[in-house]
């Protein structure tokens, strides 16, 4: 009979034939390995994402309405970035809003933007 060694740390396994690990440490941190490039990338990624969704967020918490209007200039300094958003939805009318999650934004033609929270 063939021995079977854990795929993360080379030691031998007992118990099922199925077995992969000698125990969840090793699965995850072979996982972990395998997916690091990946997950620093989506890491960095969603951090961006997170921030531009607050900084959205934080602008309308003074706002009943949710909906405002703010210059692209201040938003540009309170750090958000707009390479980065969720999704896009069309409005009724042909306006093109970019969602951070739940909060969005619609670029005006006179260097504003309408600031929007999601009604979903």
């Amino acid at each position: 009979m063939e021995t079977r060694i854990c795929q993360f740390c080379n030691e031998p396994l007992r118990g099922r034939q199925d077995k992969k690990f000698c125990d969840d440490a090793c699965r995850s941190a072979f996982n972990n390995k395998i997916n690091c490039d990946q997950t620093n990338t989506m890491r960095n990624i969603n951090n961006v994402l997170r921030r531009n969704r607050r900084i959205l967020e934080g602008l309308l918490t003074q706002v009943k309405d949710h909906k405002t209007k703010v210059s692209e200039k201040k938003i540009q300094e309170l750090g958000f970035i707009f390479n980065f958003h969720t999704h896009t939805q069309t409005s009724k009318t042909g306006a093109k809003y970019f969602f951070c999650y739940d909060y969005g934004y619609m670029p005006l033609n006179n260097e504003y933007l309408i600031v929007v929270k999601s009604k979903t």
